[in-house]
């Protein structure tokens, strides 16, 4: 009885305790949100630990960072094709669009180059270059430079004044090429203008750089001294020498033509009294001159009193101008000699000192619109082209002498 009093005092609840309150959206979106970069996170950590992952990564990304940041970048070298006929100046070049690359010719104009960055691991397409007239005495050398800098070079010749001599020794060359051609068919006296014309058209067709190697002649008989690419020149128009002369400003015309109006890449250099090993013994040069008839013990030919300038570089020298010119960005016209001032007596006697101290000088009429004086200012090229010439006469000299004195003892016997 006790107990079940004790039960009827129990007090039995009528109604079921209220459910938890459920969170709300605003909470329960808070909570996915910060859960879900957690979760994320580990499954990115399981994946990269699993299977040695993360030792895969992190070496790729030190090969990575090594190659492409502590190794140096190399500017990719345009294509260009050069022309150096039969007056030692007609020197027009043009980059064929089809191979990448800038900066020789600067990062500028070829089709799909535009001065990239090559890493250094990477291997260079090749370029192919065209030289017409590379077997001549500039033409050779600058045939030298290309191939020992990697190029593929062709050689376009119809061997006028050139010689197989002067390249034979790269017919062992995989990467060498010698045609036999002549770029210009009609006259002789049309090779200026016609040759340039030509190459121009090309240049035009194929989207390629053009570089005019002119000369200094076209400054005449100067009024100026030294002459700056700004001076106009002071030229006999119907002089004998005109045609040479005349013909080398129709180049430059031209070209600048071409350039305005077909818009066509350019670059023009003018040349001044340039001297070396290759050159033709006779080929009237002051220089080849006096060296060929002191070598075979003929009295050196002064023309007038000899007191004519003229400035003499050596042809390494020319050709580095050459090349840091295709590689500018600059259309010139940039002289391209060397400053140093000799008159012809003082260079009959340099040559008396490295070839024979007994030769002789004799002395004839001078010849018509021979120019009194020739000094390149250079300034322009030094600013801009960053070159200047570094070998003085009386070092290149006997470079020439010994490469002239085998070729006279050969033609002797």
């Amino acid at each position: 009885m006790k107990q079940l009093h004790k039960q009827a005092n129990h007090q039995i609840p009528t109604h079921a305790a209220k459910p938890a309150k459920p969170p709300s959206r605003s909470s329960a979106s808070a909570s996915a949100s910060a859960s879900a970069p957690t979760s994320f996170l580990r499954a990115a950590a399981w994946y990269l630990l699993r299977e040695q992952r993360l030792i895969f990564v992190i070496a790729g990304a030190v090969i990575a960072s090594t190659f492409f940041l502590l190794h140096p970048y190399h500017s990719s070298f345009p294509l260009l094709h050069t022309s150096d006929r039969f007056f030692p100046g007609v020197l027009p070049g043009v980059r064929h669009p089809s191979f990448s690359s800038p900066s020789s010719s600067g990062g500028s104009f070829a089709v799909g180059g535009g001065g990239r960055r090559v890493p250094v691991g990477l291997k260079k397409p090749a370029k192919r270059i065209v030289v017409t007239g590379g077997a001549g005495f500039v033409g050779s050398h600058l045939v030298d430079k290309l191939l020992a800098r990697g190029d593929n070079v062709i050689v376009i010749d119809n061997f006028f004044t050139g010689r197989k001599e002067n390249v034979v020794h790269h017919f062992g060359n995989p990467s060498f090429e010698l045609i036999r051609h002549d770029v210009v068919e009609p006259i002789l006296l049309e090779t200026n203008v016609m040759g340039t014309l030509n190459m121009l058209g090309l240049a035009k067709r194929i989207g390629a750089r053009f570089l005019l190697t002119s000369t200094s002649e076209v400054y005449g008989d100067p009024l100026e001294h030294p002459q700056k690419e700004t001076y106009w020149g002071h030229v006999n128009p119907i002089g004998v020498r005109s045609c040479y002369d005349e013909g080398k400003r129709t180049a430059e015309t031209l070209t600048m033509d071409y350039h305005r109006g077909a818009e066509v890449e350019v670059r023009i250099a003018r040349i001044f009294n340039t001297y070396g090993p290759r050159m033709c013994l006779d080929d009237g040069r002051v220089v080849s001159n006096f060296v060929a008839q002191a070598l075979r013990k003929e009295p050196m030919t002064v023309y007038g009193d000899g007191k004519q300038t003229r400035s003499f570089q050596y042809v390494s020298d020319l050709v580095d101008g050459l090349v840091a010119l295709m590689q500018s960005e600059h259309i010139g016209p940039f002289n391209l000699g060397n400053p140093g001032e000799f008159t012809m007596l003082e260079l009959a006697e340099i040559v008396k000192e490295v070839v024979d101290p007994s030769a002789t000088i004799e002395f004839k009429p001078n010849t018509a619109d021979d120019p009194h004086m020739r000094k390149p200012d250079i300034s322009k090229a030094k600013e801009l082209l960053n070159w200047e010439p570094k070998i003085k006469l009386r070092q290149g000299l006997p470079l020439m002498v010994t490469d002239f004195q085998k070729r006279v003892l050969s033609d002797g016997k």
